[in-house]
C-alpha cells in the first residue's frame, strides 16, 4: 500500500494550493481517506475526510469554508484544494486510510495507512 502526497509549496497569505494524495495497493473506492496535518511542535490534527463515495465530508473547524476535499476514484486520488491560506497553515500535510467506520474519522488513531507528507508553508 503507497500512499503518495503531494502539491505542497511556499504561498503568500491570501492564496491557494491543491493537495494531491495517489494511493495504490487498496480499493480506493472503497475507502475513506482524510488529510491531517503537524506543525512543528504540535500533535498532528484532523483537517478534513472525505468518505468512501465522497458524497459525505467533515472539515475541522479552523479550515471550514476555506478548503475542500474531493476524490476520484477513477483515479484513485484524493485531493485538497486550499483557498485563503493563512500563515497558522503552516504545517506538513498528511493523507491518511481511516481504517473501520466513518463516525471515527477524526480520531488519527483510527488511521493505518499514511502518506509521507508534504511541506505546506504560508508567508505572511
Amino acid at each position: 500500500v503507497q500512499l503518495q502526497a503531494s502539491g505542497g509549496g511556499l504561498v503568500q497569505a491570501g492564496g491557494s494550493l491543491r493537495l494531491s494524495c495517489a494511493v495504490s495497493g487498496l480499493t480506493f473506492s472503497n475507502e475513506a481517506m482524510s488529510w491531517f496535518r503537524q506543525a512543528p511542535g504540535m500533535e498532528r490534527e484532523f483537517v478534513s475526510g472525505i468518505n468512501w463515495s465522497g458524497y459525505t465530508t467533515s472539515y475541522a473547524d479552523s479550515v471550514k469554508g476555506r478548503f475542500t476535499i474531493s476524490r476520484d476514484n477513477a483515479k484513485n486520488t484524493v485531493y485538497l484544494q486550499m483557498s485563503s491560506l493563512k500563515a497558522e497553515d503552516t504545517a506538513v500535510y498528511y493523507c491518511a486510510r481511516l481504517r473501520g467506520g466513518w463516525f471515527n474519522y477524526a480520531r488519527k488513531d483510527k488511521y493505518d495507512y499514511w502518506g509521507q507528507g508534504t511541506q505546506v508553508t504560508v508567508s505572511s
